[in-house]
């Protein structure tokens, strides 16, 4: 990799992708084995991570499950003392940084510290999962609109949403971290007029060799949800788009039937 795209002293925020190293971009395989530190997300997977060099310090700053192994502050300025130390650093991050990666408060400390900061692109689980399914999270006609949305919230809180925005117009809506919050979703979409058939797609582990997927419909989320693990990493993708008959499942408003991916 040329000096100047990663010169010492500078950072890269690298999008690790939904976790199969196949999905990695050509450009952050490149960064990877060029940085002298790494540090990880906690769900970054192990044939992710053996892309790093052995030589190549590695960090985990994960946070999962409210189990907080650093605090952002405190990697914001492990991110700037390893910049100052002249090392090439790369933060690795699940998905792609820019999609709820709080890559925005990485940037700006290290904007702030002088120090050189750039993003490397990743596929979002929510392209992934849609792949995966043989589906499209937009439909001419049907879907105009696809809108990511976070589900979690601080210390087990209400979800604050404009409901009715998120039903209007009935786009294709993409639910991370959504697992512990289905049953609130699902209560107020329909409480909007989202119709309680609305097809919904639950994928976890999304393009790994354990991936699973559920098709349900919106009425049967709450229920539908528990079928995985709590800390299980899960996506939940709800709009009509996804009645669409796709080359790997179909999705059915029907009574759930989990779907194990290349087992």
């Amino acid at each position: 990799m040329p000096h100047d795209e990663f010169p010492a002293g500078s950072v890269w925020l690298v999008g690790a992708g939904p976790g199969d190293p196949d999905l990695l971009t050509h450009k952050a395989q490149r960064l990877i084995k060029a940085a002298d530190i790494v540090f990880h997300d906690a769900l970054i997977g192990p044939d992710v991570l053996g892309l790093i060099p052995a030589a190549t310090e590695c960090v985990n700053v994960g946070k999962r499950s409210g189990r907080h192994s650093r605090d952002q502050r405190t990697i914001d300025l492990l991110l700037v003392a390893a910049a100052r130390a002249g090392r090439r650093v790369v933060r690795l991050k699940g998905g792609d940084p820019s999609m709820f990666g709080r890559s925005a408060e990485e940037i700006k400390a290290l904007r702030d510290a002088g120090i050189r900061v750039r993003v490397c692109p990743g596929i979002t689980a929510a392209s992934a999962a849609a792949a995966s399914a043989g589906l499209s999270l937009s439909l001419r006609g049907i879907a105009r609109e696809v809108r990511f949305v976070t589900a979690h919230s601080c210390n087990g809180e209400a979800l604050d949403f404009d409901w009715q925005g998120l039903a209007a117009g009935k786009p294709t809506l993409a639910f991370y971290m959504g697992r512990a919050a289905a049953g609130e979703i699902a209560r107020g979409l329909i409480a909007a007029g989202l119709d309680r058939a609305t097809p919904v797609l639950i994928a976890c582990d999304v393009s790994l060799p354990h991936e699973r997927r559920l098709a349900t419909r919106l009425d049967l989320l709450g229920v539908a949800v528990r079928a995985f693990a709590e800390d299980a990493p899960t996506l939940i993708l709800i709009g009509d788009a996804l009645r669409a008959e796709g080359e790997g499942a179909r999705v059915r408003p029907e009574i759930p039937e989990v779907v194990h991916e290349r087992s």
